[in-house]
């Protein structure tokens, strides 16, 4: 049976009260909404909600089809994990494009000439409002970082170029198994079988 037009629909349900149980300098806040079920006032349930402005992911491809990936420690994740160029978007009203090329040069020290969006995702919609702007980086060359310097788990990023053959072969294998890695491998992969690339 075929959906088309198939979408989600952007809508809220109404909230009766709100508390935050965390909220600081930093990035992401976690509150508390008290949601009720449209047309049951009698109906109300508590809901976390992890706020986080966005992020940007970077598929840097270079004209061999190898990947700029990274290695990095994650402590919530327990682990050392391949990722791509990434970074939270925290200029406020700042082109996701724009802060993508940014977080480009200062984790790997590279500029693209070509650049396309390839998904925008919820990465987890039941509990953060956090999306992910996933771009495809083409006709790449070195570009100094300049006086950014890298901290904290980002001082230890290891840069590593893998061939895309064999980072797909990893991502089906689950031997890479970091969300927005997997989701920008398979849609380089989807569009380029479509003949989109």
């Amino acid at each position: 049976m075929s959906t088309p037009g198939i979408a989600d629909e952007p809508t809220t349900w109404p909230v009766v009260s709100t508390r935050d149980i965390h909220r600081d300098s930093w990035v992401v806040a976690v509150r508390e909404d008290v949601v009720q079920r449209p047309g049951h006032p009698e109906e109300t349930f508590g809901r976390l909600v992890v706020e986080h402005p966005g992020a940007v992911v970077v598929l840097p491809v270079d004209d061999e089809e190898r990947v700029c990936c990274i290695k990095q420690y994650r402590h919530a994740g327990g682990g050392v994990f391949i990722e791509l160029p990434a970074g939270i978007c925290d200029a406020e009203g700042e082109d996701p494009q724009v802060t993508a090329a940014r977080e480009l040069m200062e984790e790997v020290e590279l500029k693209a000439e070509h650049w396309r969006r390839l998904l925008t995702l919820n990465p987890s919609a039941g509990i953060t409002s956090e999306l992910h702007h996933i771009y495809l980086a083409r006709g790449l060359s070195h570009s100094d970082r300049g006086d950014f310097e890298l901290h904290a788990e980002e001082a230890e990023i290891e840069q590593i170029w893998v061939p895309f053959e064999e980072l797909l072969d990893a991502v089906l294998a689950q031997r890479v198994r970091e969300g927005p890695l997997a989701a920008a491998v398979l849609a380089y992969e989807v569009l380029k079988r479509r003949g989109q690339l």
